[in-house]
């Protein structure tokens, strides 16, 4: 038997998802950037309308990291898709595999949904993940940039129409 289980997340797994996110933050150096809740992530990854998934890596049966998902669409391919928002595995864990299991759970779900891609964002200055991520055949789009409309400035925009 192998150490390693990938599993769906279940609504009693969140405690340790949010606990993941937070040392993302912290990896990242965005730990004040975590203002979010265990409340707010169990509604939205398990109430009655689901926004995204996760998926746990379990390493002899202790959670050691998570990939969490959604569904995209691609008007030019004209098919859904799937964005990876997060994959995360503790330090003490990296470099056995566990990452590359993940990935590929995530891209078997995409291949079954029927997607026409799979895609996440990767900051520039990880040099580790970036070829970790090229190895497994992705491309990194050097032409594009993320935008993004948060807080203040997403209810400013989102009253402009009013």
């Amino acid at each position: 038997m192998l150490p390693l289980n990938i599993r769906p997340g279940t609504s009693a797994d969140v405690p340790v998802i949010f606990s993941l996110i937070r040392a993302l933050a912290e990896y990242e150096g965005l730990s004040q950037a975590v203002v979010g809740c265990e409340a707010a992530l169990r509604e939205h990854l398990f109430g009655e309308c689901p926004y995204a998934e996760t998926l746990l890596a379990e390493w002899k049966g202790q959670v050691v990291g998570f990939a969490l998902f959604f569904p995209n669409y691609s008007t030019f391919l004209t098919q859904p898709g799937i964005y990876l928002e997060d994959l995360f595995i503790l330090p003490d864990y990296r470099r056995q595999g566990i990452g590359t299991a993940l990935l590929q759970a995530v891209a078997q779900l995409a291949v079954q949904r029927g997607a026409g891609r799979f895609e996440w964002s990767v900051l520039d200055w990880n040099e580790s993940a970036i070829a970790f991520y090229q190895k497994m055949g992705a491309q990194v789009l050097p032409d594009w940039r993320i935008c993004r409309v948060a807080g203040e400035a997403l209810d400013h925009l989102g009253a402009a129409c009013q």
